[in-house]
């Protein structure tokens, strides 16, 4: 459950602390690509995966070896990560202006149904961290796999200060 609380109104460093939401390491890529590209005032990030460092957290389908449960917190560690990239693209999460974009993609079994719940664990996250002011829409898709057996990635774009 989201505790709005008092943090409503303070920037996104401070909610952080407020929260007492830990970010991870910066990703780095486990391919031939950066983590994020400015254009104007959006900077796109690159898909980001269930991983603290450059290690996996979550490994399998949702609906099959995973439960939505895992599902969620899979999609929340995945959001850290990009919240992390994000500091360290930006210097400080207090830049951003607005989530522009959220996608979610599940690794999921044929019959899976509960993909809101799972992309849950993404919205929450940034809720908790920008406020609701700050939200965008989102996108959720149930795909057959996703890089290197991962359950989740998390598609960003943030619209930030000049």
């Amino acid at each position: 459950m989201v505790n709005h609380g008092n943090a409503q109104a303070a920037g996104a460093e401070q909610r952080l602390q407020e929260f007492g939401i830990t970010l991870p390491p910066p990703p780095t890529p486990f391919g031939a690509y950066v983590e994020a590209v400015r254009s104007g005032k959006l900077v796109y990030f690159s898909g980001m995966l269930p991983v603290v460092g450059h290690e996996p957290r979550y490994i399998g389908r949702v609906g099959g070896t995973l439960t939505s449960e895992d599902g969620r917190k899979a999609a929340e560690t995945a959001t850290l990560s990009g919240l992390a990239a994000a500091k360290d693209y930006l210097g400080s999460l207090d830049k951003v202006v607005k989530v522009v974009k959220l996608g979610v993609y599940i690794a999921t079994e044929g019959d899976f149904r509960d993909h809101p719940k799972v992309a849950d664990g993404a919205s929450e996250m940034l809720l908790q961290v920008f406020g609701e002011e700050k939200l965008s829409g989102r996108v959720v898709l149930g795909v057959a796999s996703l890089p290197l057996g991962m359950p989740v990635e998390v598609e960003l774009v943030l619209e930030v200060e000049d």
